[in-house]
């Protein structure tokens, strides 16, 4: 007998026949012998339908608030779906974040979990009940109802099958995997058996969106066996995340790529003709982080003869107009004078791979690979695991496909794209 936590996302759930589906996978599960509980996220479009429903109201509401509306919508989810599951003779007890006992602090729509209480979860589950929990919500210790963040529903199942000691957590969604790219760039993507932790995070903090961050970072954290699987589709293994790759996943040694990652939603902005003297990078990049913008990339030129450099960054597509304000306005001011130029049509795309630590050349190849494609680079970044260049955004797909080939990582069994 194993215990497995398995959350299901809003697509999973987005009709009563969906729900119904997912009680019956449940019950298969169940009466193999084992124990199970479910975390459940609101219904597919139910949490942006409140949030259109409290912008109507309050175009600015309160933190508090919004946690108190948005909760509920996974209060349908996973009553609906114990009673789903009662109507197939499954006994199932339904609970919001409050009642299992998940705390955390205070920090409203985005808060994090503290701990868990699961003495009352563990007799239920002895007792032979399914757990049916609602993902992205908790308590805080003044016992207001918190939201942690979108995507949350992740992180609650992994933070439940690590205070259970559960033997598996289970993502389903709508892809049965994670690939070595997004399958809708590049038909000849494959799905990959397992992944680390490692390349795990740094694919999803690189555009990646099948698994949320802080899910992963937990289930690192406290050594959480992680699976993605369909929700859709009941054949096949998924995709499991481990700590580090067994000897058995490969005939050699790791894998040198195990993934290619993009994305299109930055811009870059630079700075020309600054001083080049100590101090200019914080004087560029304060005010930017006192308006709470997050910058990404970040090269600085080497001042050839004179005393002038050029300072480049990235940003999120969403902060660039803003940020764009802040250097015009503020920064080059204090810097008394300069230049500032952007570009919001470019794009990210990184190699990412835990065999990069004993290979060299991948660099290399990867420029060499664009080179030839006519691709031309304007930013790099790595680190031990990943390379990251942003280019055009308008090559981003032949990119991505080129890399995709060279690296080894299509899959045999598709034709050759037109």
């Amino acid at each position: 007998m194993a215990l497995y936590v398995q959350k299901f996302g809003g697509t999973s759930v987005g009709s009563v026949e969906r729900i119904k589906s997912v009680a019956e996978r449940v019950k298969r599960f169940r009466d193999q012998g084992h124990q199970v509980v479910v975390v459940v996220s609101a219904m597919s479009g139910e949490t942006n339908r409140l949030i259109g429903l409290a912008e109507e109201i309050n175009e600015e509401p309160t933190p508090r608030e919004m946690d108190m509306l948005v909760s509920t919508g996974e209060q349908v989810t996973i009553s609906l779906l114990a009673m789903a599951l009662h109507r197939l003779g499954v006994p199932a007890t339904s609970y919001t974040g409050a009642q299992v006992g998940i705390r955390t602090d205070s920090a409203h729509t985005k808060a994090r979990i503290q701990n868990i209480e699961t003495n009352d979860l563990q007799q239920d589950l002895d007792d032979g009940q399914v757990i049916v929990v609602a993902g992205f919500q908790g308590v805080d210790d003044e016992g207001n109802i918190t939201t942690l963040g979108r995507g949350g529903s992740d992180t609650t199942g992994v933070a439940l099958a690590a205070a259970l000691n559960a033997d598996e957590c289970q993502i389903y969604t709508d892809v049965d995997g994670v690939y070595t790219t997004d399958p809708r760039v590049c038909s000849r993507a494959r799905r990959l058996k397992t992944v680390t932790v490692e390349e795990m995070l740094e694919m999803a903090s690189l555009g990646s969106k099948v698994l949320q961050i802080r899910a992963v970072e937990f289930a690192g954290k406290y050594n959480v066996p992680l699976r993605v699987l369909s929700s859709f589709d009941e054949e096949g293994e998924g995709t499991l995340i481990v700590a580090e790759h067994q000897e058995s996943d490969t005939t050699m040694e790791e894998p040198l790529i195990s993934g290619i990652a993009f994305n299109t939603n930055e811009a870059k902005l630079t700075v020309l003709s600054t001083p080049d003297v100590p101090g200019v990078a914080s004087k560029i990049l304060g005010p930017i982080s006192d308006a709470n913008i997050e910058v990404d990339m970040i090269v600085q030129n080497v001042a050839p003869i004179g005393d002038h450099t050029d300072f480049t960054f990235t940003v999120s597509k969403a902060d660039y107009r803003q940020t764009q304000k802040i250097l015009e306005n503020t920064v080059l001011p204090s810097l008394g004078g300069g230049e500032v130029r952007g570009d919001d049509q470019i794009a990210k795309v990184s190699l990412v791979g835990v065999g990069m630590r004993s290979h060299a050349g991948v660099a290399s190849k990867m420029f060499r690979v664009l080179a030839e494609e006519g691709i031309n680079i304007r930013m790099v970044s790595t680190s031990e695991i990943k390379i990251s260049v942003v280019i055009d955004e308008k090559f981003m797909e032949l990119a991505v496909r080129s890399l995709h080939t060279a690296f080894g990582l299509d899959r045999d069994d598709v034709k050759e794209e037109a």
